[in-house]
C-alpha cells in the first residue's frame, strides 16, 4: 500500500475515493486547455494530492488545492513537492469566489466527490461569470447527462444549464480497479469551456425555474408541466407546448423561457 494510503483513510461520508494511476491524474492535468487566460487552478478535494502531483509542475503557482477533510490537508502540508500557501482547509459548496482572491479567470479542476457532484456543478453556474473552463473526473452517468443531446433518455437539467453557457465534452472513461477504495461505479473525464460569445436574453435564475419546471414532470407535455409549476405559458409557442422537455435544444429553452413572464 502506497505511503498516502497509510496516512489517509478515504472517507465514506466524503465520497472519497483516491485515485492511484499516475497515468490517468497526469491526462487529466494535461487536458486543461484555458490555463494561459487563468489566474487561478482551483483543485476540488486533491485527498491524497494524486492529481495536484501532475497539476503544480505544469501550472506551477496557479494551483489552490481546496480540501474539506482536515486529514488530507494536514497530509499535504507534510509534503515537500507542495506549498502550504497552496493548500486551503474549506467547503467549496459553502465558499464565496471572493474568499479565493483573485482577479481574473479561474479554472475548477478535480477527481470531484460523486456524492456532491451535482452541488458543485450548480455552483460553477453560479460563478459562470468568473470561471472559464471546468476539467476533471465525475461518476461517468453524471459527466455524460452534462454532455447528452437532447432528445437523450439522459438529458436534463444540468445538461440544457450547462450546455447554454459552455462546450461541454466527454473526454474518457476510467474504471473503478484505479481508485482506492473502487467505486461500485465507472468515472468519466470532462471539459467545459465556456463559451466566448454569451448573450442570452434571459437571467440565468429565471432560466433555470423554466428548465427545473420543465424536468421535473418530464413525461408529461411542456403544457403540462409549465402549468404545474405555476409558469404563465400565454405567450409561449403552441408548438412548445406539444413537446416534452428532453425534445427542446439548449438554446429552444432560452427562447421557450424568454417567453414566459418572469415571477409568473
Amino acid at each position: 500500500m502506497s505511503k498516502s494510503h497509510q496516512k489517509v483513510k478515504p472517507k465514506k461520508h466524503l465520497g472519497q475515493h483516491f485515485l492511484n494511476e499516475e497515468g490517468i491524474a497526469e491526462r487529466i492535468a494535461r487536458s486543461i486547455a484555458s490555463e494561459s487566460q487563468a489566474k487561478m487552478i482551483l483543485e476540488i478535494g486533491p485527498g491524497t494530492g494524486a492529481l495536484t502531483k501532475h497539476l503544480i509542475p505544469i501550472f506551477g503557482t496557479k494551483v489552490l488545492a481546496l480540501d474539506i477533510d482536515a486529514e488530507s490537508i494536514r497530509f499535504l502540508e507534510q509534503e515537500e513537492w507542495v506549498g502550504n500557501e497552496q493548500i486551503l482547509e474549506a467547503d467549496f459548496l459553502n465558499l464565496d469566489f471572493r474568499d479565493l482572491n483573485i482577479e481574473g479567470p479561474l479554472i475548477i479542476t478535480g477527481n470531484f466527490p460523486y456524492n456532491i457532484s451535482s452541488q458543485i456543478l450548480f455552483q460553477l453556474l453560479d460563478w459562470r461569470v468568473h470561471c472559464i473552463e471546468l476539467t476533471g473526473m465525475f461518476q461517468k452517468e453524471v459527466a455524460e447527462r452534462v454532455c447528452a443531446p437532447h432528445g437523450s433518455k439522459t438529458y436534463g437539467i444540468l445538461s440544457v444549464l450547462i450546455q447554454n453557457y459552455f462546450d461541454a465534452e466527454y473526454l474518457f472513461t476510467v474504471p473503478p480497479h484505479v481508485f482506492t477504495p473502487p467505486p461500485k461505479v465507472q468515472s468519466g473525464v470532462m471539459r467545459l469551456l465556456r463559451k466566448t460569445d454569451i448573450n442570452l436574453p434571459v437571467e440565468y435564475g429565471h432560466l433555470k425555474r423554466v428548465v427545473k419546471a420543465a424536468f421535473n414532470q418530464r413525461r408529461k407535455t411542456l403544457r403540462n408541466a409549465l402549468k404545474s409549476g405555476g409558469l404563465n405559458i400565454d405567450d409561449v409557442d403552441s408548438h412548445f407546448l406539444t413537446l416534452r422537455a428532453e425534445q427542446l435544444s439548449p438554446s429552444q429553452f432560452v427562447s421557450l423561457a424568454s417567453s414566459i413572464p418572469q415571477g409568473s
